[in-house]
């Protein structure tokens, strides 16, 4: 990790307001690239305006939802949200209070959020500092190359490169792996995993 951070240089994450709005957004752009994604959401918030709200997104219909380029199911989910935040079932005003758990257990309760999302959400909203999302791919990835491929034997890495035209299927590293290897870096796994995902778009000597 040392040899991350002094790659990458100081820690920017960059955080959203915890409110309704990040949530929304976070499920327009889920399973989306950026530029699809972008697109979409601005025909959204032309509909809905900006900042999304719930009322804004329950008064549009299903057909000008699907105008903006939302899928059926991901229009389900927005409106799930937005119901449950109307009716107070979803409540942005006590999630600071909570501890990590019971946020993802109350996020979660929305269709279309998953695990994954919540803990998106603690860290890049409520500025989470010890969250780590075990199902995310960019740091399992990142940690079997950072980890786990350099802890390999040298005989077993010229095994596999003799072997030429021959891809070696990449192991992720389990759920319990990943606890193991990240138990050093508490209570600061989220700014861990920032460093994680940065080194991915750099240059691995």
């Amino acid at each position: 990790m040392r040899a991350i951070i002094e790659r990458i240089g100081p820690f920017r994450m960059q955080y959203g307001p915890p409110e309704f709005h990040s949530l929304a957004e976070a499920i327009v752009y889920q399973q989306l690239n950026g530029k699809a994604a972008e697109t979409i959401f601005k025909r959204f918030t032309a509909l809905t305006g900006e900042p999304l709200t719930p009322e804004g997104i329950l008064k549009l219909s299903d057909e000008q939802m699907r105008g903006a380029g939302l899928s059926k199911q991901k229009s389900s989910y927005l409106k799930d949200l937005a119901a449950k935040t109307a009716s107070g079932l979803l409540n942005f005003s006590q999630l600071h209070e909570l501890p990590d758990a019971e946020v993802i257990e109350h996020l979660t309760q929305v269709k279309g959020i998953g695990v994954w999302t919540a803990q998106m959400f603690l860290m890049f909203t409520l500025k989470r500092e010890n969250v780590l999302p075990t199902g995310d791919f960019g740091v399992r990835m990142a940690m079997h190359t950072h980890y786990l491929e350099l802890k390999r034997p040298k005989a077993a890495k010229k095994s596999a490169a003799a072997k030429k035209g021959h891809k070696r299927k990449i192991k992720l590293p389990s759920p319990e792996q990943m606890e193991k290897i990240a138990k050093c870096w508490e209570p600061y796994r989220s700014v861990a995993c920032w460093y994680l995902w940065k080194s991915l778009d750099t240059k691995t000597l």
